[in-house]
């Protein structure tokens, strides 16, 4: 199995799935939410997103399914391509999954010694390494302050620029070694999370993706039809958060003349699903996982 599905029931009720209806895995990975979804339909269509070339793997081999290898950033052109708009839900699981984090060549985990690569469409011209050995200081730096909230993110960069200028650092190791000194002792593990994951969030472009799914998701839901997006930190849950209670990332209210909020979204939970002590104490992974459900109104922009 690629992963266990994260929130796996909860994400599915909330969908409030039609047998008949069209609906999107926007995140297919192993496919785990996808078979949950068909289950569910009759001669409904599912329709499955995923960059990875791995994904490939857990191809569902029924009519109803159609695999679309792309980021869930072109949800809109494809769905028209493949003429199911609209769609009566949506479904996004933000999560890296085990499978992507247990392979070394990947270098996703601190775990294990690889390649410093972080891409999850091969076909990126800009790995890891190439940020960790060619970037300014200053601009890693930022990365590491907004994409991964991290104390001292000056330090690191400059620990980074220090270390490359002996000899370039391509490996997963090789970056844990750059910064070993500024690890605290005995919890070196929270800040080397938060720094892999800055490199990850600016190697994929995640949360220009993230805004740029919300925006198209809002638009090919017919009214009625419902969001579910599960996050897994708190830059992805805040975006959400926002888009959902005002249509934007931002989370700027804009009222019409009647002082009527210009937001076809309606939030259905009113705070974040998280996963219960049960299926955390099954899979640890799930143990910062959020998810939020909203629901298209008749409003029309």
């Amino acid at each position: 199995m690629y992963h266990n599905p994260v929130l796996l029931h909860e994400s599915v009720e909330a969908l409030r799935i039609h047998a008949n209806g069209i609906y999107v895995d926007a995140t297919f990975g192993g496919g785990g939410h996808s078979r949950a979804i068909l289950s569910k339909l009759d001669n409904g269509k599912l329709y499955g997103f995923d960059q990875d070339a791995d994904a490939r793997q857990n191809l569902l081999h029924d009519e109803r399914f159609t695999f679309i290898p792309h980021n869930f950033r072109y949800l809109k052109n494809f769905l028209q391509l493949h003429q199911a708009l609209p769609v009566d839900g949506i479904l996004a699981d933000l999560g890296v999954s085990s499978f992507q984090f247990d392979k070394a060549e990947k270098g996703f985990s601190t775990r294990f010694d690889g390649a410093l690569d972080m891409r999850m469409d091969q076909s990126n011209a800009i790995d890891a390494a190439t940020i960790v050995n060619t970037y300014e200081a200053q601009e890693l730096k930022l990365i590491f302050e907004n994409y991964g909230e991290l104390e001292q993110a000056g330090r690191f960069a400059a620990a980074i620029v220090a270390a490359r200028t002996a000899a370039p650092i391509t490996t997963t190791f090789g970056l844990k070694e750059a910064v070993r000194r500024l690890l605290p002792a005995g919890r070196e593990n929270k800040p080397l999370a938060q720094l892999f994951q800055a490199l990850r969030i600016e190697v994929n472009a995640e949360m220009a993706c993230l805004e740029s799914f919300l925006e198209q998701a809002m638009l090919v839901l017919k009214p009625g039809g419902r969001l579910v997006v599960i996050s897994y930190h708190s830059l992805e849950d805040r975006m959400v958060k926002n888009f959902i209670k005002a249509g934007n990332v931002k989370g700027e209210i804009k009222k019409d003349f009647y002082g009527n909020i210009l937001n076809p979204l309606r939030p259905v939970t009113r705070k974040a699903v998280t996963p219960s002590e049960a299926e955390i104490s099954e899979n640890n992974r799930a143990r910062s996982a959020k998810m939020r459900v909203a629901e298209k109104t008749d409003y029309e922009q």
